[in-house]
């Protein structure tokens, strides 16, 4: 069991844990989540959303939202991952999930090691998902968030079976790839798409065309 190591309050004021959720998968989009926690309304059982089940995830959700101070959701598109790279999408909806929460934090805390583009101070926590509370919250509601939005494109696409593998390169994704092509909602710069599209149609230009940056 990993223990949660306690922040460090260097400088008064409110701290915000980020996490995003769908960088690996081919199809769909990116979601990140900013959390700030109410130092005075314990949640127990935070951890790295990776190692929760899918049930745990969903309780420790409805608990988050309603005993932290404020949670926001950011995404990125598709369109925009394909457009920009996945590794700027996810910093665009680690942006975007900041200047959406209700309260102005004095610091940032994001898993990983990048940083988006932020007006307030900002700092990358390496494993942060498993040892900072305020990012292992924001790293669950992430997950279920974009877990919810497969099963809507699960009921758009029935084909691919979106709702089991949530849009990762499983067996059974990557066989559905080969039979029925991609479809609007896959990212087509990822190989495995990007050749579905090339076997389709020779040039992997059935989507329409991106907007302009």
């Amino acid at each position: 069991m990993s223990r949660q190591r306690a922040l460090d309050f260097d400088v008064p004021g409110l701290v915000a844990g980020v996490d995003e959720a769908g960088r690996g998968p081919l199809a769909g989009p990116v979601i990140a989540a900013a959390v700030i926690l109410d130092p005075g309304r314990r949640i127990r059982g935070l951890a790295d959303s990776k190692l929760l089940s899918p049930a745990r995830r969903e309780e420790l959700d409805a608990e988050i939202r309603a005993k932290a101070l404020c949670v926001a959701v950011g995404t990125a598109s598709v369109e925009e991952i394909d457009r920009i790279n996945i590794l700027q999408a996810t910093l665009l909806a680690m942006r975007r999930a900041v200047e959406s929460l209700r309260l102005t934090p004095i610091k940032v805390l994001v898993d990983g090691n990048q940083l988006p583009r932020l007006a307030v101070r900002a700092e990358c926590v390496i494993g942060g998902d498993a040892t900072v509370k305020a990012i292992s919250a924001a790293s669950i509601i992430a997950k279920v968030h974009r877990d919810l939005l497969c099963l809507q494109l699960d009921a758009l696409h029935p084909q691919y079976g979106f709702a089991q593998h949530k849009g990762y390169a499983s067996p059974e994704h990557l066989s559905a790839l080969r039979v029925h092509g991609a479809c609007a909602v896959h990212r087509r710069t990822f190989a495995p798409v990007r050749e579905a599209l090339e076997r389709e149609t020779g040039s992997g230009a059935i989507l329409p065309a991106l907007p302009a940056a």
